[in-house]
């Protein structure tokens, strides 16, 4: 097993395990609500009367249903890519149970291979979910293939970790941590930057945090730099 497939197992029976033991918007985990910075966007186009929605990464729908939600009212879909079929049918059940199936569109994907038709959303989002594609080269083509899947006026939201560790607490081992990319904060900054060049920066913020999981049995602590990055696509770019 390559680096790649060994990280994704591990993701795997993480993801798993969080969406076993975890009701979606119960307390007690960070499935408990949606992004703030992600239902913040949706003010921008309340008055819309169709908007369609990418969501990368989408889990089983921390952000997709309050999103679908809001399209209560108008139209629109949310399309809803995700590696795990556990994340997947446990969307579409909780699509069902908060009555906004008929917005949420499943796609069962790695998002590296999803293809993003040209001028098809008026928003992307991708939250913790493009460290996780092959490399840097592979987050560069991601990037560039989102900006042009995006509409005029339409706007990208990421939110991506950065000088990631991971340490073991009980004898501070540093471990290899299980994030297929993983570069400087200011590297992440410069592709960010170089990808949105010319677009309108509405948010652009690093915050550090930290927090504690398990590997392989044993308790980690887990660092980053959480970037926010959101950028509206202008006229013309």
């Amino acid at each position: 097993m390559d680096r790649v497939e060994g990280i994704r197992s591990e993701e795997k029976k993480y993801h798993d395990f969080c969406y076993n033991n975890h009701t979606l918007f119960e307390p007690g985990s960070w499935l408990h609500r949606p992004v703030k910075t992600v239902t913040d966007l949706l003010e921008e186009y309340k008055e819309q009367e169709f908007l369609c929605v990418l969501d990368l990464g989408s889990g089983i729908g921390r952000n997709s249903i309050p999103i679908a939600e809001s399209m209560r009212n108008k139209s629109g879909k949310v399309v809803c890519v995700d590696l795990l079929e556990s994340a997947i049918e446990k969307l579409k059940l909780y699509s069902q149970k908060f009555g906004v199936e008929e917005f949420i569109e499943t796609r069962l994907s790695d998002i590296e291979e999803f293809t993003i038709e040209q001028e098809e959303y008026d928003i992307i989002i991708a939250v913790s979910a493009l460290e996780h594609v092959s490399s840097e080269r592979a987050l560069e083509r991601k990037l560039n293939e989102m900006t042009i899947g995006t509409k005029t006026n339409g706007t990208n939201c990421i939110i991506i970790g950065s000088n990631i560790k991971e340490i073991i607490l009980e004898n501070e081992q540093e471990l290899d941590p299980m994030f297929e990319v993983n570069i400087s904060t200011e590297r992440m900054m410069e592709l960010l930057n170089q990808q949105y060049a010319g677009w309108e920066i509405k948010k652009q913020f690093v915050k550090q945090i930290e927090y504690e999981i398990e590997r392989n049995g044993k308790a980690v602590k887990l660092t980053t730099d959480c970037i926010t990055y959101v950028a509206k696509k202008k006229l013309g770019k």
